[in-house]
């Protein structure tokens, strides 16, 4: 039996998770540079760690609302293919281990607003979805855009230090 190590976390009424593989740390949301004209599912940039991290609000991106204002919000920092990035989640809520055998593929993986929900624990008392990073900031309009202004700065930060 394999187990699969997962950091749940809380947006909306609903759990879900990443794999604890990519994520750096979770930090509560201090202060974030609002860049003008940004999609509105990002917040803006945070330092964390000496980093520049893009703030993804996931509660804007699933439900239309920003979490910004949530009491206990956490951004779970995550390593993606090509950038960390920051998921503002309403509550970050543990780690938790999941037999392999309580997660099941679903089929919103073939829809393409939701391909980033990889699979459902499916636990005696509760529903997790998994959410794979990578493929959610693949699939945020304009992220790419977002990704280059992003290594301009460290590029910048490099040539002034």
């Amino acid at each position: 039996m394999s187990n699969e190590k997962v950091v749940v976390f809380q947006c909306g009424n609903e759990e879900y998770a990443v794999s604890i593989e990519h994520v750096v740390s979770i930090e509560k949301l201090e202060h974030v540079n609002p860049i003008p004209h940004l999609p509105n599912y990002l917040i803006g940039l945070m330092k964390i760690r000496g980093e520049l991290v893009p703030i993804i609000d996931f509660e804007q991106i699933l439900y239309n609302r920003s979490g910004v204002d949530e009491v206990l919000a956490r951004v779970v920092t995550m390593h993606t293919e090509n950038l960390t990035v920051g998921l503002l989640v309403k509550e970050a809520k543990e780690i938790l281990d999941i037999d392999r055998d309580n997660l099941k593929q679903i089929g919103l993986v073939n829809y393409t607003k939701t391909r980033y929900f990889t699979a459902v624990a499916n636990l005696e008392n509760r529903m997790i979805t998994i959410v794979d990073a990578s493929i959610l900031v693949r699939s945020l309009e304009g992220f790419n855009d977002i990704q280059s202004y992003v290594e301009e700065v460290k590029n910048e930060e490099k040539v002034n230090n």
